[in-house]
């Protein structure tokens, strides 16, 4: 009985050693390392470095530009000045055309009133018989939105000595000139280019091939002589001796509408003299074929004397006290286009 006890209490203690062993084997396999528990960072690779894409291009912005042409500024842009508003009208029609011979009575009355003409000429006769001569100018006048023309109007004052306005005037689209101006032995300061030259019959002289010989007539017989001066050499005197013949293109003669003298009367000189001096016509009109306009040689020189630049009499100086021009008051319309932005005046 003894001994039974013994054997089930030695098959007891194998029973429970073996359980314990295998208890512990289980749990041995069945757990994994810490080390395994923990990601194993990425192994590093050594890549090629890739270059940078290049930055995006900066857009080009385009050239801010007027209303009515591709300048920065154009003459013809409206809401910015309501005084120059007020003045110009762009449906004047600078020059003459072969279309269009009729002037409005009104007009035709005014004109014909400035200087004596012959009575028994037809105004329509003359200018068609004109333009039998010279040819029609271009319609192309009015601003374009992909146009800039910069114009130089050089006027004849001695305030240009000195002023070596010469390249800054040669760099302009057109340059206009008047009367008997000249530019021999000025350049420097008057420069040497010209496109449109602006004369009356007893103001003209030749220009060069290219350029627009631009007639300011003043009276019919005016438009008679610029026929002649081109053909016959007929027309020897108006109410002096006259240049019997000129030397210009005829198919670059332009001549100012008489329309366009009365406008320039009613809206911007308001009937102060007369009429308009060469001057101030020479300026209107390019108001109306240029997108910007910068003017030269206006105006007394520093001492107050109004005179030419290539003339030795420092107190020459047409018309100044005559009445027929008043040159302070259309002074003061220039030193206000100026002050509105619509011209760059350049004073000697």
């Amino acid at each position: 009985m003894q001994c039974k006890r013994k054997v089930c209490l030695c098959a007891l203690l194998c029973g429970a050693v073996f359980v314990m062993l295998a208890t512990h084997t289980i749990q041995k396999n069945s757990l994994l390392p810490i080390t395994l528990l923990v990601p194993r960072p990425a192994t590093a690779t050594t890549t090629k470095a890739q270059p940078e894409a290049p930055p995006p291009a900066t857009p080009t912005l385009p050239r801010p530009s007027g209303e009515s042409c591709s300048c920065p500024s154009c003459v013809a842009d409206k809401g910015r000045s309501e005084w120059f508003d007020q003045r110009y009208d762009s449906e004047q029609q600078p020059f003459l055309t072969a279309q269009n011979t009729s002037l409005p009575p009104l007009t035709l009355k005014w004109w014909l009133a400035l200087q004596r003409s012959a009575p028994d000429l037809k105004v329509e006769e003359v200018i068609e018989k004109m333009f039998q001569v010279i040819a029609s100018p271009s319609p192309d006048w009015r601003p374009q939105k992909n146009r800039c023309n910069k114009c130089a109007v050089v006027g004849n004052s001695g305030n240009l000595l000195g002023s070596n306005y010469g390249p800054l005037i040669n760099s302009h689209t057109y340059v206009i000139r008047m009367n008997k101006a000249t530019t021999g032995g000025f350049e420097k300061d008057v420069g040497n280019k010209t496109t449109h030259h602006i004369m009356y019959p007893e103001s003209a002289v030749d220009v060069q091939p290219g350029v627009h010989l631009v007639l300011l007539p003043f009276k019919l017989r005016d438009l008679q002589w610029v026929a002649s001066a081109l053909s016959t050499g007929e027309i020897k005197m108006t109410y002096m001796r006259v240049k019997e013949r000129v030397k210009a293109d005829k198919d670059k003669v332009i001549v100012v509408n008489p329309s366009f003298f009365k406008y320039t009367c009613d809206k911007w000189t308001e009937h102060h003299g007369r009429y308009p001096s060469t001057g101030m016509l020479a300026l209107i009109f390019a108001l109306h074929i240029c997108d910007e306009v910068s003017v030269f040689g206006y105006g007394a020189d520093s001492q107050g004397n109004w005179h030419h630049y290539w003339e030795h009499n420092r107190y020459a100086g047409a018309f100044r006290k005559t009445g027929v021009h008043n040159a302070d008051f259309e002074t003061q319309v220039i030193l206000k286009l100026d002050s509105e932005g619509k011209i760059k005046l350049h004073k000697g």
